[in-house]
Order: C-alpha cells, then sequence, then structure tokens
C-alpha cells in the first residue's frame, strides 16, 4: 500500500506541476522590424531603395501611392493559458521615399494605449503631403466656431 501511496503522490505533484506550467505566460514574435544600429546605415536625402533594402532588408509591405514609403511591422502577443492571445507591443519603421526613389523620412512608432505614438523621427524638410486628403479634412472639423459660422452668413 505504501507503493501505491507514494505513486499517487508523484503522480499529483507532476499533475500539478504541468498545470503551473501551463498557466505560465508565453510570448512570441511577428514580424521584423530594423534595429536602430541597422536604420543608422539609412541616411536621408542620399540613401535610395537599394541601399535600404541592400541595409536593412525589403518589407513586407510598402505604400500604395507609386510605391513612396516602405512599412516594417513588429509585434508582440502574450499566450497565457486558454485566453486569447494579447498584443503588447507593436513597433512600426516608416521609410517613405521622394519621386526619384530617395529617402525623404524615417519614423519609427509603437503602439501605447490603442494610439499611434511616434518614437523617433528624421524628416529633411516639413510637409504635409504624407497626410491622406481625408486626415486633412476631418483635422480641421472642430476648429471652426459658431461665431466664425454666423459672420459669413
Amino acid at each position: 500500500m505504501g507503493k501505491l501511496g507514494s505513486g499517487m503522490q508523484r503522480g499529483a505533484m507532476m499533475l500539478a506541476l504541468v498545470a503551473l506550467a501551463a498557466c505560465s505566460a508565453q510570448y512570441r514574435n511577428h514580424g521584423y522590424v530594423p534595429r536602430d544600429e541597422d536604420l543608422a546605415a539609412v541616411v536621408v536625402g542620399e540613401s535610395t531603395q537599394e541601399t535600404v533594402a541592400r541595409a536593412v532588408g525589403r518589407p513586407s509591405s510598402t505604400g500604395l501611392l507609386t510605391g513612396g514609403a516602405w512599412y516594417y511591422v513588429g509585434s508582440r502577443f502574450r499566450h497565457y493559458g486558454p485566453r486569447l492571445p494579447e498584443e503588447v507591443d507593436r513597433q512600426v519603421v516608416a521609410i517613405s521615399f521622394d519621386e526619384s526613389g530617395t529617402v525623404e523620412n524615417v519614423e519609427r512608432f509603437g503602439l501605447e494605449d490603442g494610439q499611434a505614438v511616434v518614437l523617433s523621427r528624421r524628416v529633411t524638410d516639413s510637409n504635409i503631403k504624407g497626410l491622406s486628403f481625408l486626415r486633412q479634412l476631418l483635422g480641421n472639423v472642430g476648429n471652426i466656431s459658431a461665431g466664425q459660422l454666423l459672420n459669413n452668413n
């Protein structure tokens, strides 16, 4: 009987260890984002699409209009037991090019509280051509006061 009791104890301990291991968080990374050391080789105003491809690699997605930007996206997900995976970190590096294929801008974005946050930015000049028409239009909503509307009528 002593052997049966010790076997049950071992089995219960093994079952408890497996249950604890199943409840520990596991992290998985998806996508690719170049490191800052690799991005240092990208020079705004000098680097071309080919030199960027050699320095940091080709992205998984590009801008829709004339291939004007390359986007590198990386996410980190936490898997915890039977729960759905939760995204705990996201990084996006956007490298935009002008019409001749020269680097115009390098930006790194993060995701905090559901908002895109600029982590770093290198720009040669300030312009708004990166903004879509819809974003420009919606950016002015709320900028008109009631007094301005009454004065125009």
